[in-house]
């Protein structure tokens, strides 16, 4: 094909418009380390988030529990508040003032865990589930739930089992036999249903007080709620670095719900955890980022620490208090609301 004189012109003029644009960029270049870098055209200076409006803020820190964990990954409580902690191929249990209660030696790693309401344990490790009693004494562990399972959050209603799935994107329905009853959020966009977007090994459930199951969807910054039979009945959730809304590849991490059924969340990148109402409207600030700036800090790629990418768990217990598991600190940390 034959070109004419007008597009071998606006040719040479595109061509030199790219030269122009590729010479600004590569003179905005920075050397660092003796690698050049492009500048700072392209880094959004996150470090304006560090800081806090104390008005947003309206719960303290009132006390820090040593878990004695090397690494502890994932928390929750029971009826009677105690704290569990897992971590390091176990799972300490605490009282609600810190003092060791047992501890629970197992043959793997735990990524999550539960209690249901007849003090069972549920231990999620990465493909299958284990059940301990309260005393500690395995009484079942099931089959393994299949090829690229990735176990990451679990929570029990009843005789439901509900087991988060970041290897497949999927939430499972089980009863207390292992049977599976459901697959939830599985994308159909017959149904409304987006299907789980999950960047990174961080995908919680809960069930509210509303008998919804509630999931996070961390790449599209949503939490949703489901039937206990799939049914995608709402979600909430802003795409913003702004403190009403969550940032990243991926959040939020985790999340507890409150007696009233307001959500908790926690973040990671800019790590901060919040209170929303049922609704999904932001309430107020639990701890921002300066609350853990010397701990899983906010994450920035050009001079990222070792822990950076570590994320904060969060649970709740039967006085609303909100217990932080931080994994750096390698603490249970308690905050209060305050009463002004």
């Amino acid at each position: 094909m034959k070109l004419s004189k007008t597009n071998f012109l606006i040719g040479i003029v595109i061509t030199v418009a790219i030269v122009i644009a590729l010479v600004i960029i590569l003179r905005t270049a920075v050397t660092t380390d003796k690698k050049t870098t492009i500048g700072n055209i392209f880094i959004y200076d996150i470090k304006e988030f560090s800081k806090t409006d104390p008005n947003l803020i309206k719960y303290k820190e009132i006390s820090k529990i040593k878990t004695g964990l090397q690494n502890p990954y994932a928390i929750t409580t029971d009826s009677s508040d105690h704290i569990y902690v897992t971590g390091d191929k176990s799972i300490k249990i605490f009282d609600a003032q810190g003092n060791v209660l047992s501890e629970i030696k197992l043959n793997d790693s735990p990524q999550c865990l539960t209690i249901a309401g007849d003090g069972s344990i549920y231990i999620g490790m990465k493909e299958h589930i284990e059940v301990y009693n309260p005393t500690g004494k395995l009484i079942k562990k099931w089959n393994s739930l299949g090829q690229n399972v990735v176990i990451t959050a679990i929570a029990v209603s009843g005789d439901n089992i509900f087991i988060a799935d970041a290897g497949r994107k999927i939430v499972l329905r089980y009863d207390i036999f292992g049977k599976p009853k459901a697959t939830i959020g599985k994308r159909n966009p017959d149904k409304g249903i987006p299907g789980f977007v999950i960047p990174s090994p961080y995908f919680d459930l809960a069930v509210a007080p509303d008998g919804l199951l509630k999931v996070v969807n961390p790449g599209l910054h949503k939490i949703e709620a489901y039937t206990f039979d799939g049914d995608l009945e709402s979600s909430w959730g802003e795409t913003s670095i702004d403190i009403r809304g969550f940032s990243g590849c991926c959040n939020p991490v985790n999340i507890a719900i409150l007696s009233d059924g307001n959500f908790v969340t926690c973040e990671k990148g800019i790590p901060r955890v919040k209170v929303y109402n049922s609704k999904g409207i932001f309430d107020s600030v639990v701890g921002g980022a300066e609350s853990f700036a010397d701990t899983v800090g906010i994450y920035n790629p050009a001079e990222t620490k070792e822990d950076s990418t570590k994320a904060l768990d969060v649970a709740v217990d039967s006085k609303d208090h909100i217990l932080v598991l931080d994994p750096v600190e390698k603490t249970i940390r308690k905050w209060i609301k305050n009463i002004r």
